[in-house]
């Protein structure tokens, strides 16, 4: 995890804050840091964490996940993480004859609702009796894959849902959703889902890449917005990605900038 990021939303491994459903969102850039950060952090803080991994594998997540202290395959063997590779999951589904009735994913070759990956949601985030868990997480990386695969803007949504009714309502744990895209893209489907979910979130986390081009000691801007308090003014800071951490500073307070 990122101690800077933590800072700035006032985070803390020993109390994790319960009941949210963050928002993640790209425009021109890539926002995956955000989620190897949350990943990193809801595991440090002892919580159990069910992934939905629909752009990148588990070994991916796992090798950034080192450099950060965390070691995602003694997790997912402790319990403490389920995690779907939706990469190997559709493409098995797609591409074979064979049928699969217990693949979450079942619903791209039926055409029904995501009922079957909601299912296997609150299963992995539902405790067995006698246990005692600190928090349930779902992070779902990137929901925008499934529009691309078929599933409708409509039905995306009630999925969502669905997860922050059991997830964040119910068993008081949060959401942290990704969907690369942006408000005024050519994409009409993606752009409403952006909007849609904009409304649903807590916490707004939005990335962009600098609108000057690329520069190699500043690599972005991350807006942070918060729904739930006296105020939902949005808060801007840039940020530079180093190997093993992410630096944050208010606009044009870049040391290369000085």
């Amino acid at each position: 995890m990122f101690p800077e990021l933590n800072t700035l939303l006032g985070a803390d491994t020993d109390n994790p804050e319960r009941g949210q459903f963050t928002l993640i969102s790209g425009h021109k850039t890539d926002p995956g840091f955000l989620l190897h950060h949350f990943l990193s952090y809801y595991l440090r803080a002892g919580c159990n964490v069910c992934f939905v991994a629909l752009a990148q594998s588990f070994s991916h997540y796992n090798i950034i996940a080192q450099k950060l202290g965390v070691n995602l395959v003694s997790a997912r063997d402790q319990g403490q993480l389920r995690f779907l590779e939706g990469l190997r999951s559709y493409t098995r589904l797609l591409f074979t004859d064979t049928p699969e009735t217990e693949n979450p994913l079942r619903f791209l070759r039926t055409g029904s609702d995501l009922r079957p990956l909601y299912d296997f949601i609150t299963a992995a985030l539902t405790p067995s009796a006698g246990e005692q868990w600190k928090c349930p997480v779902l992070i779902i990386d990137d929901v925008s894959v499934l529009l691309s695969l078929g599933v409708t803007t409509l039905q995306v949504l009630d999925f969502i849902h669905y997860c922050r009714a059991s997830v964040c309502c119910k068993y008081q744990g949060v959401v942290v959703c990704l969907l690369q895209g942006d408000e005024g893209s050519e994409d009409a489907e993606n752009d409403l889902l952006l909007k849609s979910l904009c409304h649903q979130s807590s916490l707004i986390l939005q990335v962009e890449g600098l609108v000057t081009g690329f520069c190699k000691d500043v690599h972005g801007e991350l807006t942070i917005t918060w729904r739930t308090r006296d105020s939902d003014q949005p808060v801007i800071y840039q940020y530079k990605i180093q190997d093993k951490s992410v630096s944050f500073f208010a606009r044009g307070l870049s040391a290369a900038v000085l």
